[in-house]
């Protein structure tokens, strides 16, 4: 049997299991699960261990070897469970020799192989031929975080920021659109603090201009999660000017009261929020934006989740990621005075009702418009604004042109217009 991957969590991840399968391969190991874990909430930890119990009544033969940021942060508590063969830190995971000891059989003296991810001071960049069943491609140009949100647990599994050379993102993108690929999706821990350890200190504006004029093949380029009061002069053209770059961004916003912003050790304020998505709509009045909000932060009051629940409104925000607190051991939130979790769960509640509702005066919006929609599936694809979209006809890869005719449950639904070049 094939070494296969389960992941959990970010874009980032889903790009890396596609490296670590190409190396556990290459190392000679089969009939092998690799869970990849991720770190963000407690929630996410219970789950992996849920898969990787499953994984093992399903499969008993089967090796079970377990990464990521969970197992980076609690990697002896996974070395603990009976169904694991192996725990493999963050950085060790994309490496070949990694895997070889399990797949030539050699005893090991500790199942527990993980790092310091704290001196790790280098991104590989892992050239990939494609994305395992997917119509786009992730591409890291990105690992680690230097800041210190006192909500996130992330650094302390992902290590420092590092960044990959912009010579090696465009040789990963330019082999991905010789594969035929039409979207490159850009991900990291915090990519707008890109290039900060590169000679030169390179910034996420300069590698995208270099990308959209070293690869003029690639139709698509979409931008993952950035943190908008680190976007540069470079990175705002592009996106005001080259439509190459797909209108819908995804901010790090985590809250819209300036009191808990500063409890959680962010970067920016209400007003650079809402200045930024103005400034942006200014330049490019088709742009969409997503955003990541926590419910329920230690010490936010009624008023200070109001001042949050408010901006989805003010900045129009189209797609919510909203996370009920979870105190992580070990970051200094944990610590703080708590908002009782049934409050935190009512008011992420409220925070997707109001997410829902402008999700949907964001389809009704589309009605009779024509989309660029890469298809994803047979029956489904995605429009620029990432918004999904049945799709009467394509293969999987393919960019169609489509006119909007009706709005269902999740997204919109298209008929066929013209043929994209």
């Amino acid at each position: 049997m094939a070494v296969e991957t389960l992941t959990f969590g970010c874009r980032l991840n889903a790009y890396e299991s596609e490296v670590m399968k190409a190396q556990a391969e290459k190392a000679g190991l089969d009939n092998a699960l690799i869970v990849n874990t991720c770190a963000v909430t407690g929630e996410a930890v219970r789950q992996a261990r849920q898969q990787i119990r499953k994984a093992r009544r399903d499969n008993p033969g089967r090796r079970i070897i377990v990464t990521g940021c969970a197992a980076q942060t609690e990697a002896r508590s996974f070395g603990d469970m009976a169904e694991v063969d192996l725990v493999i830190g963050n950085d060790d995971k994309l490496k070949a020799e990694s895997y070889a000891a399990l797949a030539l059989g050699t005893p090991l003296n500790d199942k527990v192989q993980v790092n310091d991810i704290m001196s790790v001071r280098e991104t590989a960049g892992h050239l990939i031929e494609g994305m395992d069943g997917r119509a786009r491609a992730f591409v890291q140009v990105q690992n680690g975080c230097d800041h210190r949100c006192t909500f996130c647990i992330i650094p302390y599994g992902r290590g420092p920021s590092r960044s990959v050379p912009p010579a090696a993102v465009v040789e990963q993108i330019r082999r991905l659109v010789d594969h035929g690929y039409r979207e490159a999706v850009l991900t990291g821990v915090d990519i707008t603090s890109y290039g900060q350890d590169l000679p030169g200190a390179p910034s996420l504006g300069t590698l995208v201009q270099a990308i959209l004029n070293q690869v003029p093949d690639l139709p698509r380029l979409r931008i993952s999660s950035i943190d908008s009061i680190e976007v540069d002069g470079p990175l705002f053209d592009a996106i005001a000017s080259d439509r190459r770059v797909m209108p819908h961004l995804h901010l790090s916003l985590q809250s819209g009261d300036d009191m808990i912003l500063k409890r959680m050790k962010r970067r920016h304020l209400r007003a650079d929020t809402l200045a930024f998505v103005a400034s942006v709509r200014a330049q490019r009045p088709d742009v969409v934006f997503g955003a990541d909000i926590i419910a329920g932060f230690p010490t936010e009051t009624d008023a200070m989740f109001e001042n949050t629940l408010g901006i989805v409104e003010e900045a129009g925000l189209t797609y919510l990621h909203v996370f009920p607190f979870s105190p992580r051991v070990g970051t200094p939130a944990a610590r703080m005075p708590q908002v009782s979790r049934k409050v935190a769960r009512d008011r992420a509640a409220l925070l997707r009702a109001a997410g829902d509702e402008r999700y949907r005066r964001h389809c009704a919006s589309r009605v009779g418009q024509v989309e660029q929609v890469l298809v994803e599936s047979d029956g489904m694809g995605r429009t620029e604004q990432f918004t999904p979209i049945a799709v009467p006809g394509g293969a999987p890869g393919e960019i169609v042109s489509l006119r909007v005719v009706g709005v269902d449950g999740h997204g919109l639904v298209g008929e066929a217009a013209r043929t994209a070049a």
